[in-house]
């Protein structure tokens, strides 16, 4: 491979902004062209972001054909992941798709298989997992430091307004979105608990639309899991609590407990007290304070999307796994997707040991 690697965003929305951004900060990349339908916004991604002018297409084929391309990044509407993602794996291409992976279970193991098949490298976006003080508190879990792992919790309580929900056709749908609060907003969340607890054993759920009119997926939800550990967990995920607080993380055990609130160390306590414990509450003593899009979604950091884009591009020079693959991706669909059967069935969704 070249020294520098070359990407193709598919999709200009606002999360492609991110990607943009991100990508200019990293000297081992380079964006050599641009897929959307319409291709003014397109142009406005460049404008926005000051990415150098390059090649934009309608078609994820045209540009695969004309231009140099070592990877692929599939930015469009949730439930338009898969198309793009295996066109550029029969290409031949690496991807990087943001999350979720897919809206169902099975159309994410159809990326994974493809991309297999064609020997690339797939990534899935969970940029949460970058986070200094998520990365602490994974080495605190692997270390043992919990004891007994016994309880886990995570908290989603955003606010969107309605206009966020009209405006551009397809959020708030079944077919594109794929989910609510949960499938949108709070996998991050989702998915930094099962990093962190490990497999889940079973789920029950509840969701329900309360604070918005014209949508298909709820604004709401809250759920109960028994992870394989033993250990139990909560999950909170909302579009509908005004005005919006920072997302949560917490981890107890028989032996110490963590909460953290988007990057800040709100508990730290342990028992006994180590010389890494005091510095690690010394070094987030002073918090970060970032709503980390709780009420807008445009207030969100793209330094964690660079992280994640490094170590994609630093997976594939080595041939390792990226932190996050497909299969790290599907995960979290897939518990997502059991949370919704729960709510469906009114029982409770025992998954495969």
């Amino acid at each position: 491979m070249a020294d520098v690697m070359r990407f193709c965003i598919v999709g200009c929305g606002m999360i492609a902004r991110f990607h943009a951004r991100a990508l200019q900060e990293i000297p081992q990349a380079r964006i050599t062209a641009l897929v959307s339908r319409n291709l003014h916004n397109a142009q406005q991604l460049i404008a926005e972001t000051g990415l150098p002018p390059c090649p934009t297409y309608t078609q994820l084929e045209e540009a695969l054909a004309r231009e140099p391309i070592d990877a692929v990044i599939v930015t469009t509407a949730s439930g338009a992941h898969r198309e793009p993602a295996l066109a550029a794996a029969a290409a031949g291409k690496h991807v990087v798709v943001e999350k979720p992976l897919e809206i169902t279970p099975e159309r994410c193991q159809e990326i994974i298989d493809a991309c297999d098949r064609a020997g690339v490298q797939l990534c899935t976006i969970f940029p949460s997992r970058f986070g200094d003080a998520n990365q602490a508190l994974k080495q605190a879990v692997e270390a043992g430091r919990f004891g007994r792992l016994t309880l886990a919790e995570t908290t989603c309580k955003w606010w969107r307004s309605q206009q966020y929900y009209d405006e551009g056709g397809w959020k708030g749908t079944r077919r594109w979105d794929g989910g609510g609060a949960l499938m949108n907003q709070a996998i991050h969340n989702v998915d930094l608990l099962l990093w962190l607890m490990g497999p889940v054993e079973q789920v029950c759920g509840f969701t329900a639309t309360l604070a918005h009119q014209r949508i298909e997926v709820e604004d709401t939800a809250v759920a109960i899991v028994r992870f394989r550990n033993g250990a139990l967990g909560v999950i909170q995920a909302a579009t509908s609590v005004h005005p919006g607080y920072p997302k949560t993380i917490a981890v107890h055990g028989d032996r110490g407990s963590a909460v953290i609130e988007q990057d800040d160390v709100l508990r730290w306590d342990f028992t006994p007290e180590t010389e890494a414990d005091r510095q690690i509450k010394a070094r987030f003593a002073v918090k970060v304070g970032a709503s980390g899009g709780a009420a807008d979604p445009k207030a969100i950091s793209h330094e964690g999307h660079r992280r994640q884009l490094a170590d994609f591009i630093q997976a594939v020079r080595t041939g390792q796994r990226p932190l996050v693959d497909g299969r790290e991706g599907k995960r979290a669909v897939e518990l997502i997707c059991a949370i919704y059967e729960s709510q469906a069935t009114g029982r409770i969704v025992h998954f495969p040991t």
